[in-house]
Parts: structure tokens; sequence; C-alpha cells
């Protein structure tokens, strides 16, 4: 697919989005920039992430959909596929993440 085929299919999802909100989740271009997202997701309920908003910018290859987008949260969260500046590990694809090491520790009862 051309960039500019990616670019019709983007504009055309994106106004998808627009006319059929998602819950918890917004879009909009940034800086006029198809290619570019800034979304903003609310937490859910009944989870860590309730009441919470978090910003992010979705950014999609001129490839795509061939090759997935990916996101970097603007807003500071921890989650265990987020790296600390924001990066988001998304395996599909066959693209692989970084290992990450969580030490979690147990409770000593």
């Amino acid at each position: 697919m051309s960039s500019e085929q990616s670019a019709l299919l983007l504009q055309k999802q994106l106004k998808e989005l627009q006319r059929n909100p998602v819950e918890g989740f917004s879009a909009g271009l940034a800086n006029d920039n198809i290619y570019e997202w800034e979304v903003l997701i609310m937490g859910p309920a009944d989870t860590i992430y309730e009441g919470g908003f978090f910003k992010a910018l979705l950014s999609f290859p001129r490839n795509y959909p061939q090759m997935p987008p990916t996101l970097k949260f603007t807003t500071e969260m921890w989650h265990p596929n987020v790296y600390p500046d924001g990066k988001v590990c998304i395996l599909n694809f066959g693209n692989k993440c970084k290992n990450i090491i969580i030490t979690l520790k147990a409770p000593s009862w």
C-alpha cells in the first residue's frame, strides 16, 4: 500500500472514530499530520486507572496497515508493557520488545 493509500485509510478510520466514538477514548490529529494522532484514554472503572486521564501519541508508519502504529504515553503512568519513557511494547506482526525485567516483591506472610 502506498503512503497516499495509507493516508486515505487513516482519514477514513479517524472519521469513523469521530462519528462513532469509543467510550473512554478520543483521538485527533497532532499538528495536522494524518500519521500522528493525539489520543486521550480515560481509566476504566474498577481498575487502578479509574479516574485517570492518559494522553498519548499514536504514530502510524507510512506503510500502515502492513506495519503497526507505535504508541507513546505523554502522561506518566505505570504498566508492565510501558517503558519508563512512555513507549508501549506491542507484540504483533513479529515485532519483539526488549525484555523488561520486573521484580515483584512477594508479601512476607
